[in-house]
């Protein structure tokens, strides 16, 4: 496997590109992008044979400027940012890491849901400022103790989060396209309910779908007006699933408490409401990125590398597009 070269498309920081260097063959050469930029990217990638790419998007221009490239492994889930139709068309297989990210993703929706409920952005800085006004906090702030939880799609990381909310005190409720089996549920100590019986029962709704055609803006605003008065939203999936303009007056109104977002329709959300908002806690789609889950998440994505190169199928969980350019199916 010599005289292989990988593209890093993602300006990663220097723990992460020592860790993907730690993890990629000596005899392979590694090439990581300084800028953020189309054209630092089209540099790196024109002579790649395997790219690794977490968040910067591939248009088709970028695909079709590699003429040697074979392999795309996006090292996470989502795999919307990248054209899948121009790598089918140019055969290059494409692969994600189904729940790679799943546990921190899944701590990090805790994280909000409970930071969202305690207010915790405006205590942090009424505290910096001097105040220390307890009475406040005992007047608006709310615990998840016996508060339902709905969490809209329970694949790898919607399971992780039920796992964690277990101590809590709370009632799971759950939905997903594809039923999960009832032991499974019975093991969770979840409920399944179609997705409107959720919106109208849940004080907090959580999102763990992916960004395709079937759940482009499926809570909508019709549902986030269906939503009970006080309750939550909670967003570590992606922002297309949401119609942020009725999120956002909904939260203005106070008919929601508030929400809890890490992932937004345009990235970074330069002039969005949602930053304005004192009942919003956001952060910037980091929800799966830790220094402690990297080292799995770039092992697994070499170890695909290699398989590819050998000739080898990869697992029907992380296949997206094989090599040669058929689509995986769903």
């Amino acid at each position: 496997m010599s005289d292989i070269t990988v593209a890093v498309l993602d300006k990663f920081h220097p723990h992460i590109k020592s860790a993907i260097a730690a993890a990629v063959p000596k005899d392979w050469r590694t090439l990581f992008v300084e800028e953020g930029t189309l054209a630092a990217r089209t540099a790196v990638i024109r002579d790649a044979d395997i790219v690794f790419v977490m968040a910067a998007p591939m248009p088709k221009e970028l695909i079709v400027a590699a003429q040697r490239l074979r392999f795309i492994q996006k090292l996470g889930a989502g795999v919307d940012r990248i054209d899948l139709e121009a790598c089918r068309q140019q055969g290059i297989g494409v692969a994600r890491l189904h729940a790679g990210n799943s546990i921190p993703v899944a701590e990090h929706t805790v994280l909000l849901m409970l930071a969202v409920y305690r207010q915790l952005p405006q205590i942090d800085r009424r505290t910096r400022a001097g105040g220390w006004d307890k009475e406040s906090a005992r007047g608006e702030h709310r615990q998840l103790l016996n508060k339902t939880v709905g969490l809209v799609g329970f694949g790898a990381i919607g399971k992780e989060v039920a796992k964690r909310l277990c101590g809590f005190g709370v009632n799971i409720v759950y939905y997903d396209p594809v039923r999960t089996p009832r032991e499974v549920e019975q093991s969770l100590g979840v409920s399944y309910a179609d997705l409107d019986e959720l919106v109208r029962r849940a004080d907090i709704v959580s999102l763990h779908l992916p960004l395709m055609l079937q759940t482009a803006g499926i809570i909508d605003a019709r549902r986030i007006a269906a939503m009970k008065p006080g309750a939550v939203l909670i967003n570590c999936a992606r922002g297309g699933l949401v119609d942020e303009a009725a999120l956002a007056e909904a939260l203005k109104s106070g008919r929601l408490f508030g929400a809890g977002i890490d992932a937004f329709a345009n990235e970074p959300p330069v002039g969005s409401e949602l930053l304005a908002l004192d009942n919003t806690v956001v952060t910037s789609h980091l929800a799966g990125a830790t220094i402690d889950n990297f080292a799995g998440v770039v092992a697994r994505g070499v170890d695909n590398a290699k398989a590819v190169l050998r000739g080898e199928p990869l697992a029907k969980t992380d296949e997206v597009v094989t090599p040669g350019g058929k689509v995986a199916a769903e």
